[in-house]
């Protein structure tokens, strides 16, 4: 069969843009390759409703498995409720959504060993042919990435016994003891009686110990009163928090997206958003050809690499301005402003005004401190950094 072209990997960016390639140009023939049996693997991801436009949303609805009209956020001595729409998209609902809309273009359980302009060599040594190959096969460390902090978390789709009383997300629990780094718990309550729970750390190293997580989920959910029935299943991440100035360079014989190319929002490690707007420019395009992909994918890569300047800038704050367990503090700051504020940083798209007042006033970390994290290239903290458990 000729292939018009070739996605290798079936996670989020690879998925979306699968599936909207297939509605705005039916004739395309596409293939869409996964190295493992599902697409998606095992994650939830999640968006504000403010993160993209209604049309975004329209499109993206037939993925969305939970939606909830609000979310809350808790810190010692401050809570806030917030009205801005949240929504969340299971592994299980990315990959029947996909499958009923690719049909015989999903190609599981194929590994990929090499791939080139024009050409993809799968591990038992047969080679596909297409005009265009798209790689969309998750993150990978660059060679030489900049200095990194990481969000890492361990969660746990749970059934309770009783209601646990929830009806909405929880997205930020940070009264939970300060260990290692900025800690906090989320929870995503999908019906009645079910949750996901995860135990989230802004860290300074990559790594998650899910046996020491798990006795910390058991004690959150202690505290809470809610007893467990069922273990659903278990979800495991670590995400790259880029301190640079500058986002590294991507080599590769074609175009990359997604993670693998640094879409995704420098602080938050949101992915979603970045990947729904590359899949709506790329399916915008007049032409599908190869050289029209190419130029349409670095011209994102760019424009996102000068909307991340100032979320770099943020993260070296702070992680580098203050010790691990003071960073919540900036985090509660951050609470406090205004809905609108709040809402662009999310989506990734401040102006001048919101950046003003998010660095204006008194600030959370150290004056001097944060001059120089904020100025520096990022490689060396300014205080002393205690490893978790110190």
């Amino acid at each position: 069969m000729t292939t018009d072209l070739i996605i290798v990997g079936g996670g989020l960016s690879g998925g979306l843009l699968a599936h909207r390639l297939a509605e705005r140009h039916p004739k395309l023939r596409l293939r869409l390759l996964e190295a493992g049996p599902t697409l998606g693997g095992n994650h939830t991801w999640s968006f504000h409703d403010t993160d993209l436009t209604p049309a975004q949303r329209a499109w993206l609805a037939p993925f969305i498995a939970h939606h909830w009209p609000g979310h809350d956020v808790a810190f010692e001595g401050f809570t806030r409720a917030f009205a801005t729409g949240y929504a969340a998209i299971t592994s299980h609902c990315f990959d029947s959504t996909l499958r009923a809309s690719l049909g015989e273009a999903v190609q599981c359980d194929t590994p990929v060993t090499a791939i080139a302009r024009g050409q993809v060599r799968l591990s038992d040594g047969s080679l596909l042919h297409a005009a265009a190959v798209i790689d969309a096969r998750g993150y990978q460390r660059p060679t030489r990435p900049g200095p990194l902090a990481w969000q890492n978390f361990f969660g746990q789709e749970l059934r309770f016994t009783a209601p646990h009383g929830l009806t909405r997300p929880l997205l930020m629990d940070a009264t939970v003891t300060q260990l290692g780094g900025f800690r906090f718990v989320y929870v995503l309550p999908f019906t009645a009686d079910t949750a996901l729970v995860e135990d989230t750390y802004y860290a300074d190293e990559p790594g998650v110990d899910q046996a020491l997580l798990r006795g910390r989920i058991a004690d959150y959910l202690a505290a809470k009163g809610w007893q467990v029935a069922d273990l659903i299943r278990e979800e495991a991440g670590s995400l790259p928090i880029p301190l640079a100035a500058t986002p590294p360079a991507i080599p590769g014989p074609v175009p990359t997206i997604g993670m693998r190319a640094g879409l995704a929002h420098p602080t938050t490690g949101y992915s979603l958003a970045e990947a729904v707007r590359l899949a709506d420019r790329i399916a915008a395009l007049p032409s599908l050809s190869a050289d029209s992909i190419a130029a349409a994918i670095d011209t994102h890569l760019k424009r996102a690499a000068a909307r991340q300047g100032f979320f770099r800038l943020v993260n070296r704050m702070l992680f580098l301005a203050a010790a691990p367990t003071d960073r919540h503090r900036a985090m509660r700051r951050f609470y406090q402003l205004p809905n609108r504020v709040i809402a662009h940083f999310y989506a990734g798209q401040v102006d001048a005004a919101d950046i003003a007042r998010i660095l204006i006033g008194r600030p959370p970390v150290p004056f001097f401190a944060g001059l120089r994290a904020a100025f520096g290239d990022g490689t060396a903290p300014t205080v002393p950094i205690p490893q978790a458990g110190e």
